[in-house]
């Protein structure tokens, strides 16, 4: 067989991958390990060292964990029975432009605080319309507690839990009115902690209805900009999985 010599213009990709060293890679994943802060109704991993290099000459660890695990996704059948599962999610929708709607400041002064369709209006007035099928990131910097168990779950005196969390208002514009492909934040939920506290998963059901997928417990979303991003998230393929840890990362 004879090589075939050909220009830089062939390879268009290459020629991209190239151009993208000059790009910051920002990760957006917690590593997860037993004993990190994870959804109460969950058991905590396990591992175990099946085989070290000293004697085996290899490492293995056996994991026991739950899907919902560190950073994860959900895909529509954690909600929905007969909906997608994991492994139905294509490989197209893994690359995505990433849009930060940025509510951190007022998180600060109110735990409970949530997005609302001023704080969307405000974004658009920025940097222009939502893109159609673009994965929407809410920034709190409620990562920044992370390991913490209980500064993570920030309970008060009554067992309630005061974290931020999606609005219904925004997390139905953002399917009916942008059409998202998915979404993703830095808590364990959707609905913020004063209703998950009174066992209300509202807004993670509507969305999962509607045929989206999101990404909970994400990090590092004050590195990124608001606008012009990508995202790139990817996960293992359980065949009819109700989710998987997941690995995210931004390119800006």
């Amino acid at each position: 067989m004879t090589a075939q010599n050909t220009e830089p213009g062939d390879r268009p990709l290459w020629q991209l991958h190239e151009q993208l060293q000059s790009r910051t890679f920002t990760d957006l994943t917690h590593a997860f390990f037993p004993g990190m802060p994870h959804f109460s109704a969950f058991p905590d991993e396990v591992r175990h060292q099946r085989f070290d290099v000293d004697p085996d000459g290899f490492a293995v660890h056996r994991y026991e964990l739950v899907g919902q695990w560190g950073t994860h996704c959900d895909p529509p059948s954690h909600f929905v029975d007969g909906a997608r599962p994991i492994d139905e999610i294509p490989v197209q929708q893994m690359i995505l432009p990433l849009v930060v709607l940025d509510i951190s400041d007022r998180v600060r002064d109110d735990p409970d605080a949530v997005p609302t369709l001023a704080d969307v209006a405000a974004w658009e007035d920025r940097n222009g319309v939502m893109p159609a099928g673009s994965f929407v990131a809410l920034r709190t910097d409620w990562h920044q507690r992370w390991p913490d168990n209980e500064a993570m779950a920030n309970h008060d005196d009554g067992g309630v839990s005061h974290i931020p969390g999606w609005s219904r208002e925004v997390v139905v514009d953002l399917v009916e009115r942008v059409g998202v492909t998915a979404i993703g934040h830095e808590t364990t939920d959707t609905d913020p902690g004063s209703s998950t506290s009174a066992g209300d998963y509202g807004l993670e059901l509507f969305l999962l209805q509607h045929d989206k997928w999101q990404i909970e417990l994400m990090a590092n979303l004050d590195q990124v900009p608001e606008v012009g991003a990508l995202i790139v998230a990817s996960w293992g393929k359980p065949k009819g999985g109700s989710g998987f840890p997941a690995r995210v990362f931004a390119i800006h």
